[in-house]
């Protein structure tokens, strides 16, 4: 938000530099984020003098070219050679001198140097209005009149305009300095505090009692919705003639970033940034029926705003209508039939106090941004009503003449109160972290427009008012004083309290901690993702929790599964040359459930999850050529380390899953607690991930629920050694990991003590139905060394068995 320093200095008086002036707002909790200077000429002339020609003669090498001699008010005359036609001995010119930069209406800034024109040196440049930002003429150069005093800055003569512009980063909570009027209010109470006075007050200008009315128009206001349209004031002013407004009021609204565009709609933008309040301007004469309507319910009708955009009505646009059609989005857009043009001679100007929960629906539905909506989404104040629509009658009298032709129409069903807080000194105290005089809080609160109701031996019941919309609380209040106050006048404490706490940490902060360990060894790193995603995403039939009023189609629902999100992450990264990604995080996903039958609407479902994606290599290029692909038994181990590391035992089966060309599923009895093998293609393609992914899903909920729940046994470390053997099978594709590992320990009870598969294939060089998988089996002997014989007879044992049972052939 743009505030400029002279538009302030007329609510408030003060002597303060701009620098000051930032000092204190910032330390205050609206950061000024920049200071800029305006000029109301590009350049402000700077270089630029008053020159009078002395002397004029033709340019002996050019038939359109004059040697003219001017005084510049130096000791000697300048040589200037001069195109223009109009150029004449006695006249009043502007010079621009040497190593001025000029800034034409059109085209680049550029700098006037000494140079020779066809021979005759040439120490300067008599100018034309276009050719310095006066205006579009180019007639010939600009004379000025016979009282013009050589030697004078153009920009004294002609009254430039300097100022500089506050850019303040306004948070969404501070509604109530949404305007110079509030930010002087605040700089105001913060001078008082500073300097223990009240001298400081921000003050309103030009807010007269409105004249008689003639009441020869009268227009008739009827709230349909009194939800959304709390306040709603107008007025009437007929005899106007709308032409462009006087300089002073086109700087003002330059200086902030605003384009002026003619005398009424000028005022109420200048009303809109003085005092916080948005008004409308109506043409009277497209009131039909001298009726406004303000209503909702117009869903599917069409509407044609200002910028010539056809958009449908939804059925909680909050609408200004007239006796047949609408006029206006309600404090957000207004429409191009009723607007001010040249032609207009009666104006109706609204200044109303709209429900922001139907300002913000409205302004995000239809992607409407504008400064009206920006404050009524914020909240405004409801009582500004009538003083915004003083200040603007007395601003159009003075920039566009008229008459008031319909008195004030006010309706205001129902008046909203100040906020009620009941405040104690000593909470203040123990909140900011030092005792304030309590004098010193009484003088802050009331600078800031908080009465005080009552008041007891410990507290004060506060009466705050409605344009303050974030302070509703005593912690608000205490939070208010202690802005005022200054942050940097609590001084640090000299100590350090602290309770001690022996409790064991909690059991699901442990956990995590352990398995983010452990995944940070195998060098994963952690992500955080958002829990809004897109709902295109998903399949049609997915429960997915949507949101009523989202940020953007690309945000509309909470996520269901987190692999999308995951995937982004892979995109973005990939995108931008990181292509080796070994990523975990820990959220939630949501899902809609049935209905429930004691509320309205949906119940909601929230399951935590941890997810696992790699892709890429293991770890860094390195000269030893070893294989250094992330493949499918990395990150199988890194999950059983995880399992294993919260000693939670678990079975392993193949897993079918549409999202995983192939995968394991891990369980403990009925509850799941891993998915995880390679993403299938399609997905990684529609995500923009065009490498081969592994992704693991793990319920945390469940791995919770069985952390600490297995008794841990040790057993004596084995006197003889294990030996491993490993067998690819090649396999029908219906056939399961799971049925591999129990023929297994069917075959072999003694001797065989794991069983793990730890690589699969299915590709086109296998027939086609088939599948491969290698899988290790480990033998040991708890009595003796096993020898050759035993271990050849248990692997052709397990072949016969595989080969029987299932049709398994060796690779």
């Amino acid at each position: 938000m743009k505030i400029s320093y002279n538009w302030l200095r007329t609510l408030i008086k003060t002597d303060l530099t701009p620098q000051q002036i930032d000092e204190y707002l910032t330390s205050s909790g609206l950061e000024v984020e920049g200071i800029e200077t305006f000029e109301s000429i590009k350049g402000g002339l700077q270089g630029i003098v008053i020159g009078e020609v002395i002397e004029k003669e033709k340019h002996p090498d050019a038939d359109k070219l004059s040697i003219t001699k001017v005084n510049v008010g130096a000791a000697d005359l300048l040589t200037i050679v001069c195109g223009a036609q109009n150029v004449a001995a006695g006249q009043k010119v502007l010079v621009a001198m040497i190593g001025a930069t000029l800034y034409p209406t059109t085209g680049e800034p550029f700098e006037i140097k000494k140079s020779k024109i066809r021979g005759v040196a040439s120490e300067g440049m008599i100018c034309a209005e276009d050719e310095i930002g006066l205006g579009t003429g180019h007639e010939g150069i600009l004379v000025l009149p016979d009282h013009a005093k050589v030697g004078t800055p153009a920009a004294e003569f002609f009254k430039l305009e300097q100022d500089s512009v506050l850019e303040i980063g306004l948070t969404p909570n501070r509604a109530d300095a949404a305007s110079h009027y509030g930010v002087a209010r605040d700089l105001a109470a913060i001078l008082n505090s500073k300097n223990n006075t009240d001298t400081f007050k921000a003050e309103l200008h030009n807010v007269l009692e409105l004249p008689k009315a003639s009441n020869i128009n009268k227009v008739e206001v009827i709230i349909e919705n009194p939800r959304a349209c709390k306040r709603y004031s107008g007025l009437v002013i007929s005899g106007i003639t709308v032409k462009p407004s006087p300089d002073w009021l086109k700087n003002s609204l330059l200086s902030i970033g605003l384009r002026p565009i003619n005398n009424i709609v000028d005022i109420t933008n200048f009303v809109l940034h003085d005092l916080g309040q948005p008004l409308h301007a109506f043409d009277l004469n497209k009131i039909t029926g001298n009726k406004i309507i303000v209503k909702t319910g117009l869903a599917a009708k069409t509407f044609k705003t200002l910028d010539g955009v056809e958009r449908t009505l939804q059925a909680e646009d909050l609408m200004i209508c007239n006796g047949s059609e609408p006029m206006c989005m309600a404090g957000v857009f207004g429409g191009l039939e009723s607007g001010v043009s040249d032609s207009t001679t009666s104006v109706f100007i609204e200044a109303a106090y709209f429900d922001p929960a139907f300002i913000r629906k409205t302004s995000k539905q239809h992607g409407l941004k504008t400064d009206s909506s920006f404050r009524f989404e914020r909240g405004t104040d409801p009582e500004m009503t009538i003083t915004a629509l003083k200040r603007a009658a007395a601003l159009i009298f003075e920039c566009a003449g008229g008459v008031l032709s319909m008195d004030v129409v006010d309706i205001y069903p129902q008046r909203l109160e100040p906020f009620k807080v009941a405040f104690s000194y000593t909470n203040c105290q123990s909140l900011i972290g030092k005792e304030i005089d309590r004098s010193i809080i009484k003088h802050i609160i009331l600078s800031l427009g908080i009465k005080i109701e009552q008041e007891g031996n410990d507290g004060l019941l506060l009466a705050v008012p409605q344009y303050k919309t974030d302070v509703t609380r005593e912690a608000d209040v205490i939070e208010e004083v202690m802005r005022i106050y200054g942050y940097n006048n609590v001084e640090e404490s000299t100590q350090i309290k602290f309770t001690a706490n022996f409790a064991d940490r909690e059991k699901a902060t442990a956990a995590e901690n352990t398995a983010a360990n452990l995944l940070i060894g195998f060098g994963f790193n952690e992500m955080m993702g958002l829990s809004l995603t897109k709902e295109a995403y998903y399949t049609e039939g997915t429960p997915l929790v949507k949101i009523l009023n989202p940020l953007s189609a690309d945000l509309n629902v909470m996520r269901h599964k987190m692999l999308f999100g995951g995937l982004e992450t892979l995109a973005y990264n990939i995108n931008r040359k990181q292509a080796d990604l070994k990523l975990f995080e820990f959220g939630k996903t949501y899902e809609k459930t049935e209905a429930d039958p004691m509320a309205i609407g949906f119940k909601y479902a929230e399951t935590k999850h941890l997810i696992l994606l790699a892709t890429g290599r293991k770890y860094a290029e390195n000269p030893f050529g070893e294989n250094n692909k992330v493949d499918f038994s990395f990150v199988k181990s890194c999950i059983e380390s995880v399992l294993n590391k919260l000693s939670i035992k678990f079975k392993v089966t193949d897993l079918s899953d549409e999202q995983f060309s192939y995968g394991l599923s891990y369980a403990h009895k009925n509850k799941q607690l891993v998915s995880f093998g390679l993403v299938e293609k399609s997905i990684c393609k529609k995500m923009d991930v065009n490498v081969e992914t592994f992704y693991a899903d793990f319920n945390w909920d469940n791995v919770l629920s069985l952390v600490g729940k297995t008794k841990l046994e040790f057993t004596e470390i084995p006197k003889f050694p294990a030996v491993r053997r490993d067998l690819a099978l090649l396999l029908d594709k219906k056939i399961t990991y799971k049925e591999i590992e129990e023929l297994a320990f069917s075959a072999e009870r003694k001797l065989l003590k794991t069983v793990n598969l730890f690589d699969i294939y299915e590709g086109d060089k296998l027939e086609a139905g088939k599948k491969s998988y290698a899988v290790s089996f480990m033998l040991q002997d708890d009595e003796a060394t096993l020898n050759d014989k035993q271990i050849d007879n248990v692997m052709q044992k397990l072949i016969k068995t595989y080969s029987e049972k299932l049709g398994a052939t060796l690779r």
